[in-house]
């Protein structure tokens, strides 16, 4: 299975850190932050939407290391979005070429959530994109049979589907059986993985983007979500520990992870 870095697993990375950590770990991919978010304070700033010239150095030093960008952020749709804002963003990831845009919906109006969704996929394919919905329980696709609806209601197989989160899929209340029943049905176009305690933490939010673990010292069935999805799907390790930044250089980080995983499989 192919394997790529997450951003936020070493989220003191710029682009092209982040690429070269990815590499120096044995990953074939890696999943980007197109630009820094407040949420994510350890993020360095950069710039590669409106310098292009930036970008196309980005894209020339992936090329040179081999590392392809497999998931492309962020792109949240809420109440008041405007659709035609995120051209920038799409151009850029297009450039890249990027394998998925990943998105997560925050709308409250369940009409305008899909008629958004739909716009945007419509905006993406224009690009030549292919479209992920992120299912995450703050969110309103809080779990894998939500997303599952809102897919089957756009009805573009491969080409909009789920960006399915092991710790998401866990902390909703989803099984991997049914993963592996959206994944025959082709809806699950790739995976995510980190492991965390049986027991939820009160702050999700602050789980997902600060305080995963590394696979093998949680309690999550890692190599039964492995096998669950599809043969050709891709998968990220997104595992942010941020009390670990500092301590660990980005490359260090990056091996602990894909060792962690590689670990599991084998013994699995």
């Amino acid at each position: 299975m192919r394997l790529a870095l997450d951003h936020i697993t070493v989220v003191d990375t710029d682009p092209f850190a982040l690429a070269r950590a990815a590499r120096a770990a044995g990953f074939d991919g890696m999943c980007l932050f197109l630009h820094p978010m407040d949420v994510l304070p350890l993020m360095p700033r950069f710039e590669i939407l409106a310098d292009r010239a930036a970008r196309r150095d980005l894209k020339r030093v992936m090329d040179d290391l081999g590392v392809a960008l497999d998931v492309a952020y962020p792109f949240t749709l809420a109440g008041r979005t405007d659709i035609t804002a995120f051209a920038p963003a799409m151009e850029c990831a297009a450039e890249l070429e990027a394998g998925l845009l990943n998105v997560l919906l925050y709308d409250r109006d369940p009409a305008r959530r899909v008629d958004t969704f739909g716009r945007f996929c419509d905006m993406a394919a224009g690009f030549g994109h292919k479209v992920g919905v992120e299912f995450y329980p703050p969110s309103q696709v809080p779990s894998l049979q939500t997303a599952l609806k809102l897919v089957r209601v756009i009805d573009r197989p491969g080409m909009v589907g789920i960006n399915a989160d092991l710790l998401h899929l866990m902390r909703s209340g989803g099984t991997i059986a049914e993963l592996a029943a959206a994944a025959a049905e082709g809806a699950i176009l790739y995976g995510q993985v980190a492991d965390g305690p049986a027991l939820a933490p009160e702050n999700l939010d602050q789980e997902a983007s600060s305080e995963r673990l590394l696979c093998g010292d949680g309690a999550f069935d890692i190599a039964g979500f492995v096998r669950a999805l599809p043969p050709e799907c891709g998968l990220s390790i997104e595992i942010p520990r941020n009390h670990a930044v500092g301590p660990e250089d980005a490359q260090t980080r990056a091996l602990r992870a894909v060792e962690g995983l590689r670990r599991v499989l084998r013994d699995g």
